[in-house]
Parts: structure tokens; sequence; C-alpha cells
């Protein structure tokens, strides 16, 4: 990676320093000095972490690559290097250091300058401004995405997002109000230190400085009146929800629509006696299952409980699904896409458990579903040494990890396996497992029914 690291940045610096390079913003348009200046900031960056040291972390290692792939557009004639910079600037987010996330804004900078009214552009200035703490900053630049965004549905998270910053500064607002209030009763206004603390304290300061201002001017006012003064009490209660809004956003149903929680005796008793099927998600399975009066579909739809794994690339919305599971994958799982098809249960898989709390919050969609898998069922049958496997064998799929489970309950009364073939096919070692509890096959509906 150090030779590899050493080239990319002689690459980088060769080519936002040449004045004629056709580095270009659109196809067809000529020299740009915003991505030229984008790309001596990525090699800025590159510089920093060559002097760091080896690289280990696998997130800064995606950095690299992307940064390849937008000097690599940067320097063909009639590319279009404008996407290649703000997934750039996305990847240096997800890497999660505060140098990414302040190349992350430079880059944003770039793009604006290049594409003003790009929804993406400002959507990743809004996402590094966040991530920097600077709230007031990342909720203009927001304001500004949503302007131009003409999809409803993408822009809830940016609204929710906007009214956690909002919802965050005003609580620091009102504990600045109570302060007024509560020193213009006092005999010969408030405590010099305590006065001092109030103006230090601003919903326009950096996430960590309003924290710590806050804290301080809690503690002294705590000092001064006294945990029992009802104003005190208030202000406690203020901080309190600045510092779970300065974490994470709140959630707009925290019941999910009345969805009920289920662990594992729950489980047991939904699958109790009953049939069960998993369907692969395959353009043959899902097109044979839409099609009406397919054998196939009359087959699923015989089942009590239709199971299916992780995202639906082809099979229907609309089509049958009792049970949803899916297993967190990559670095930042809970920002990936919200779980809105409908299901009777769905089954979260992952690890660790801040992660898997974090999914949950962002993911999850009110009304989606009646059941949630709990804590209980994130990490099923996961120690090798309970199962008779060898350690280190390599994470599961969501169908396998369904399958052991189910197995493991030993309630249903059937449990069979449709469309496992092909680019669905479980890995070797799974299919041995498979092989091992299979009763039948049927090759006219790709049909495995397990013992």
């Amino acid at each position: 990676m150090g030779q590899t690291l050493t080239g990319l940045l002689t690459s980088v610096r060769a080519i936002a320093g040449r004045p004629g390079t056709p580095a270009q913003g659109r196809p067809g348009g000529g020299p740009d000095q915003a991505l030229l200046a984008a790309l001596r900031l990525c090699g800025d960056h590159l510089s920093a972490l060559a002097a760091a040291g080896p690289l280990t972390d696998a997130r800064r290692t995606r950095l690299i690559a992307s940064i390849g792939s937008l000097t690599t557009a940067c320097s063909t004639p009639g590319a279009d290097a404008f996407d290649a910079l703000l997934r750039t600037g996305h990847q240096a987010l997800d890497s999660g250091g505060e140098a990414e996330a302040r190349l992350a804004l430079a880059l944003a900078d770039e793009a604006t300058a290049l594409r003003a009214r790009s929804k993406g552009a400002w959507r990743l200035r809004g996402n590094a401004l966040d991530a920097l703490g600077r709230g007031e900053e990342a909720i203009t630049a927001y304001e500004r995405h949503l302007a131009l965004q003409q999809n409803t549905a993408a822009s809830r998270d940016v609204e929710r997002r906007i009214a956690t910053l909002r919802a965050a500064g005003d609580r620091i607002d009102e504990a600045l109000t109570l302060f007024r209030a509560g020193a213009d009763t006092e005999a010969s206004g408030a405590d010099t230190e305590v006065s001092g603390a109030a103006a230090r304290l601003s919903r326009h300061l950096p996430a960590a400085e309003a924290r710590t201002a806050f804290t301080d001017f809690v503690r002294l006012r705590t000092a001064e009146h006294g945990a029992g003064d009802p104003a005190v009490r208030r202000l406690a209660t203020l901080y309190a929800e600045h510092r779970r809004l300065s974490d994470r956003d709140p959630v707009a149903d925290p019941l999910l629509g009345g969805a009920e929680p289920i662990g594992v005796p729950g489980l047991r008793r939904l699958v109790a006696g009953r049939t069960v099927c998993l369907v692969a998600d395959t353009p043959r399975t899902a097109e044979q299952e839409q099609r009406p009066g397919s054998p196939l579909a009359a087959l699923i739809e015989g089942y009590d409980l239709v199971v299916r794994c992780d995202e639906a690339r082809h099979t229907a919305p609309a089509a049958r699904t009792d049970l949803h599971a899916c297993t967190l994958r990559g670095d930042t799982p809970w920002k990936g896409p919200r779980w809105d098809r409908r299901a009777g249960a769905r089954l979260v898989f992952g690890d660790p458990l801040p992660h898997w709390r974090l999914a949950l919050r962002g993911r999850l969609v009110p009304g989606a579903q009646d059941r949630v898998g709990d804590a209980t069922l994130r990490r099923p049958l996961h120690d090798p040494a309970l199962l008779g496997e060898e350690a280190g064998a390599g994470p599961a799929s969501t169908a396998y990890t369904v399958l052991r489970l189910l197995d493991f309950l030993g309630t249903p009364a059937r449990v069979d396996l449709i469309g496992f073939e092909g680019p669905a096919a479980l890995s070797p070692r799974e299919r041995e497992w498979v092989g091992t509890r299979t009763a039948n096959t049927d090759d006219t509906a790709v049909r495995i029914t397990l013992r």
C-alpha cells in the first residue's frame, strides 16, 4: 500500500499542478480550476497519510482508492469527474476522522462552486459540517439541498436531521432564557462565574464546545441554587435532552406503529407446527412467482410462513413476506436503505450492539412490520464451538442463519428452500450443512425440503 500511495500522490500532484489538464466538471467541458483545487486538497491529505506511517484502516484504504478514481476521471478527456468528486467526499466522511471530515467539507465547497444547483453537493456539504459539529451552518446547507430535492421520500432523513439540530439549539436558547429570567430577580445580579459560563454558551458553537459550555453552566447553576430549585431542575432536563439530541436523532415513532418486540420464545411460538419456506431473491423465482397461475406462485402461497432475506432486488414489493431477515454488513450499517417492505416479523442480525441499535433506530419504518426481533435474536447461534464448527469459517449468509435458527428451535412442521440455485446458491460449507438435513428435492420447483 505504501508504494501505491506514493504513486497515487505523484499522479495527483502531476495532474493538479498542470494548468492545462483536461479535468472537467461536465462531459465535453474545458479545464476546471475547482476540480484541480479538489485534487490538490486530496494530494495534501495523501501526504499526511503517507507521513503517518503504514495504513491499517480499511476505510482509509477505500478513501485512497476513491481518490485514485477521481484522479483518473480528472485526467481523462471527456470524462465527467463531478460524480467521482462527490463519491470521494462521501468516502472521506465514511472514514470517520476529523481530518477526513475537513477534507469532505473542502471537496463539498469545490463541488458547490462547480455546480451551485447540485443537490448532492449541498447534501455533502451539510453532512460534512454536521460531522464537524457546525450545526447551524449544516442546517443552511441542508435547506439548500431540500430546495433542490424533488423526491419527497428522499428528503425525510434530511428534514429529520434539521429538526434534530434545531431542537438541540432550542434547548440552549431556553436554558439561557431561564438564566436571564433568574438573573433579573436576583438582588445584585447573577454570580460572575455563572454569568461568564452563560456568556460562553451559544447554539452557534461547534457541538463539542457547546456540550462543554452547557456542562459548565449546569454545574455552576446547580452549585449556586441547589438541585431542588425548580429552575435548576428544568435546566437539568434541558441539558439531558440536549445531550441526547447531540448523540442521535429522535425516533419519530418510538413504538414503530405498535410493533411488538419478539425474542426466542416468541419466535418459537410463531413457527411452531407451521410450514415454512425460504424464497431466494432471483430473477427466475421472482418472474414465476408474479406470473398469474404459476405453479411456483401456488406452491409458495400454500406455506404458512414465507421467509425472505436481505434486500429484495427482484421480488415485487407486494409479494407476500411473513418473515423478513437481514444481516448488517459494512462499517456503517445504520446508513443503509430503510426497511419499508411490509413483513409480519422482521429479524435484524448484527454486531456490535451499538451498531445494531443505531440500525434499528434509523432503518426500521413504523407500520412496516408487526413484530421486531429483540437483542436476543441479533446474533443467533454465533458460537462455533457450540455448533460443532471450526472457528474462522467466515460470515454466514442470512439464509443460512435463518435455517440454523429454525433448526435449533425445532418447532416448524416443515422447512423448505425455494430457488437457491445459481447466483443464489449457498456457500459450500452451508450446502454441506443443508445436505446432511435434506429429506428430498424437487427439481421442477427447485425446492429443498429439510427433515
